[in-house]
């Protein structure tokens, strides 16, 4: 895997999430376009997973590694979760949403796993670009 592309990628869509929260954050769109979190935290998810892929430089994957990216996925939404919470409890006044949090929590891991399966795409094609 080239990683100076994928470092490229990467800012490429940390750049895309932030300009797509601060235009939602000012036009109120995550009050008006109900399912407008669900992709930014699929997003936020696969960013997370491919960003622990670059930072240790991960040339394959085992069941371990797997588990690694997930949990480091999984951390990170439940601590932006905890953000949330007292966020809207303490500045916001909104009460808390349980599925909310859930949805947000499993769609932070869907993109990590699609992180994992983007990875193993690449890597097999880098393979099948040496067998030939």
């Amino acid at each position: 895997m080239d990683y100076k592309k994928l470092a490229v990628r990467l800012f490429l869509l940390i750049l895309l999430i932030f300009l797509v929260n601060y235009s939602a954050m000012q036009f109120h769109w995550y009050s008006s376009i109900w399912y407008l979190d669900m992709p930014m935290h699929f997003f936020g998810g696969f960013w997370i997973g491919l960003a622990f892929i670059w930072l240790f430089k991960i040339k394959e994957i085992s069941f371990r590694l797997i588990l690694k990216i997930i949990s480091v996925v999984l951390l990170v939404g439940v601590l932006w979760e905890f953000f949330e919470i007292v966020v809207n409890n303490y500045i916001i006044l909104d009460s808390f949403n349980t599925l909310d949090t859930l949805s947000d929590i499993f769609f932070d891991l869907a993109g990590g796993i699609f992180a994992i399966l983007y990875f193993l795409k690449k890597v097999s094609l880098i393979k099948e670009d040496i067998v030939q």
